[in-house]
């Protein structure tokens, strides 16, 4: 299942409404229509096993890498495949809510997110330095470990400061530690992945990898030599 998270911005709440309630934010209007212009998306994710009250949890306790925004809170909006929910004062309530009006404050690319023992799923991060680091919880590194125009983007420390093996490249020969993203190559940076990319690359990292501390370690002793 599709997930999109919606916050009001700050600078754009002339009147106020983040954090208020639907009848306050809609201005009182029966039909609920939001104005999606205040609005920025903050997560874009495809997890099978979310629902909206999962979403609501998640965001408020552990939070997600690949979140842009805030807590959730009162005035926000989950765009799920069925329609659009406001997250209201109690539970959420189906609204119109028009996405191509919303504020776009960078470019969105379309990635394909792999995390240590889970299975990838496909996801949008804004292209910015901070979403990136936050995705990889750190510097960046780009692995150019696909023979096409696509790379891993992970964590340039990951090795050294013990983060959990993740996947295997390179016919084996190398571990990706921590959690990475698979990106397009543009001429001059990154890009999103095209439909074919994304499938191609969701069924490669399908399967998660039990990859031992040992197999790690001496990986990681040799680079550092």
């Amino acid at each position: 299942m599709r997930y999109k998270v919606y916050q009001i911005v700050h600078e754009l709440d002339e009147k106020g409404v983040k954090f208020a309630s639907l009848k306050k934010t809609s201005d009182k209007n029966q039909s609920y229509d939001i104005d999606s212009s205040i609005y920025m998306k903050t997560l874009d994710v495809d997890i099978d096993t979310y629902s909206l009250e999962d979403v609501y949890e998640l965001l408020n306790t552990v939070g997600h890498p690949l979140s842009s925004g805030e807590s959730m809170s009162v005035s926000d909006v989950i765009v799920a495949e069925d329609g659009a929910y406001f997250c209201d004062s109690v539970g959420f309530q189906p609204i119109t809510f028009d996405e191509s009006k919303v504020h776009q404050p960078a470019e969105a690319m379309k990635i394909v997110y792999v995390e240590p023992g889970k299975k990838p799923y496909i996801a949008e991060i804004y292209h910015t330095l901070d979403a990136m680091q936050k995705a990889v919880d750190g510097y960046i590194e780009a692995i150019y470990c696909h023979n096409d125009a696509t790379c891993c983007v992970g964590n340039e420390e990951a090795k050294l400061i013990g983060m959990k093996g993740n996947r295997h490249y390179c016919e084996g020969r190398g571990i990706i530690a921590g959690p990475f993203f698979v990106v397009g190559l543009g001429e001059e940076d990154f890009r999103s992945l095209t439909d074919e990319e994304v499938d191609k690359y969701m069924e490669f990292y399908k399967e998660p990898e039990e990859i031992k501390d040992e197999e790690e370690h001496t990986q990681t002793r040799k680079l550092s030599l």
